[in-house]
């Protein structure tokens, strides 16, 4: 049990696995009494365990982020039942991977209302309650893939673009009012969790994150360092920085790497299950508890782990193939244009 000096009421969207499981403990372990908002009982209820069991208080509410309204009643009753919410951490998403056009367009829809809308409502919900006391820290959970996007993910590259955006403009606000509220947004790499397990997926093989991967423990330490330190914006991991350098400096080179390694590096050899439960419609943490980490333990530590470290050859050979691609393609197209003239 922990003995940390309580630090106030903190809310986690999606706090029943993967990133949000992690971000959970570790709140409880910095003192904050912890509300958890999800779907699945049995999630809930493993997770507010988790809490517990570091010596802080916990409401689980059985939240869909997609309902505002729904968010907007939990955040009412998580403030009635522990005291004022001092610390919101957006991390509810879920996904497809597939190729653009299998996607439906009510999974679009779905997808956008978790991943994107999600944020946006719980976002909403805490400065409801923050902006009045002047107080308050938010931090939403982005990713890399809110800078570029990549193949089979197209319904949530657009999301966490779309979140990108919003929690940059909401920050804006804030500046401008000389709210002492502030907003984050915390940037991930690939993390082993359990999406790759349970979210819907239309692929010959199985989804896996691409290399290099990090625990949900890493992430969740990021995360809580934003709730305490309020950074505008931090992006965790170096090849993610390499990433974000990349785009600045030769995003052409980057997209014609991505559509040239993302479709197989996504994929494991095995091929997906045929019952491969879902979470796109209903929680599949009903009345299983996965906790915070995925299938893909052997893959965790990011840059360094030696299995990424044997690829780093391949992927120097598979970024001169895409300067030789992006080149070629940049004089095809000026050939193209100087026709039609």
């Amino acid at each position: 049990m922990t003995t940390t000096q309580r630090r106030g009421v903190a809310v986690v969207t999606g706090g029943t696995a993967g990133v949000g499981r992690a971000v959970v403990r570790r709140l409880a372990e910095e003192g904050f009494d912890v509300a958890i908002l999800a779907r699945g009982e049995a999630g809930l209820a493993g997770a507010a365990e988790d809490v517990r069991a570091r010596g802080r208080r916990t409401v689980a509410e059985p939240v869909d982020v997609a309902d505002a309204a729904a968010v907007d009643a939990a955040a009412s009753q998580v403030e009635a039942e522990l005291g004022p919410i001092d610390v919101w951490v957006n991390n509810a998403m879920t996904t497809v991977f597939a190729w653009s056009w299998d996607v439906e367009p009510e999974e679009y829809r779905r997808a956008t209302e978790v991943t994107y809308l999600g944020q946006v409502y719980g976002t909403l919900a805490a400065l409801r309650r923050m902006r009045p006391r002047n107080r308050g820290r938010i931090v939403n959970v982005g990713s890399s893939l809110a800078y570029i996007g990549i193949p089979l993910q197209a319904a949530y590259c657009a999301s966490k673009f779309a979140a990108r955006g919003f929690s940059e403009s909401v920050r804006a606000e804030l500046v401008h009012h000389g709210s002492d509220v502030t907003l984050s947004m915390v940037h991930l790499p690939a993390v082993d969790t359990p999406q790759f397990d349970w979210c819907e997926a239309r692929l010959p093989n199985h989804p896996q994150p691409v290399a290099p991967t990090y625990s949900p423990e890493v992430a969740a330490k990021h995360i809580v360092d934003a709730v305490f330190d309020g950074r505008r914006s931090k992006m965790l991991g170096a090849w993610n920085k390499l990433i974000f350098t990349g785009i600045k400096v030769a995003p052409a080179v980057l997209a014609h790497f991505a559509a040239r390694t993302s479709v197989d590096a996504q994929q494991t050899a095995q091929p997906v299950e045929a019952d491969r439960p879902s979470n796109l419609w209903k929680p599949v943490d009903a009345e299983r508890d996965y906790g915070a980490s995925g299938s893909f333990a052997d893959q965790h530590g990011g840059f360094l782990n030696p299995k990424f470290l044997a690829t780093l050859p391949k992927t120097t050979l598979d970024i001169a193939v895409a300067v030789t691609d992006a080149t070629r393609f940049r004089l095809q197209r000026r050939a193209r244009t100087r026709q039609l003239r």
